[in-house]
């Protein structure tokens, strides 16, 4: 069986959609994300410091939160079927992550609109919701994807 993410005439907007992907974060997440990035906050590495600060603890590097939950949507909705992503209209980090939260993600179709300069796509705005185990928001983002439309079928058009 192939999995097959929506061709851009599929997406409906209002559509809401609960992804049954789950990841429990680990320390070795967010250190090797936060090292293979170069990130030195001390917010992410250092144990002792983070100890001194607001959350007591190491935080999560945000930009693997919007990765990973910019990803739970693709074997459901644009597996196979995305161009490639066209930008982000917003990103926000209500509540932070912490080692051992268990993520999960809901998307909502929020616009599209056929592609002005292609006509084999069309632009889709999608609302991605981060959630852990107690359902707090942890990242919502805006992304703007560019999705193929549904291809011709081999004799489509074709004359007798």
């Amino acid at each position: 069986m192939t999995m097959r993410g929506l061709w851009f005439e599929e997406f409906e907007v209002g559509a809401h959609y609960v992804h049954a992907l789950r990841r429990t974060i680990t320390e070795m997440d967010n250190v090797m994300f936060t090292s293979l990035t170069m990130n030195m906050a001390p917010l992410h590495l250092d144990e002792e410091y983070c100890k001194t600060t607001i959350h007591g603890q190491r935080v999560l590097n945000s930009l693997f939160t919007v990765a990973l939950i910019g990803a739970f949507h693709v074997p459901e909705l644009t597996m196979g079927t995305t161009l490639g992503n066209l930008g982000y209209d917003k990103i926000k980090f209500p509540h932070p992550v912490f080692h051992g939260d268990t993520l999960r993600a809901e998307t909502t179709i929020v616009d599209k609109r056929e592609s002005k300069t292609r006509d084999d796509s069309g632009i889709v705005w999608f609302e991605h919701l981060g959630l852990n185990q107690r359902d707090e928001v942890v990242v919502e983002m805006t992304r703007v994807g560019l999705m193929a439309k549904r291809p011709a079928e081999p004799n489509e058009g074709a004359t007798r």
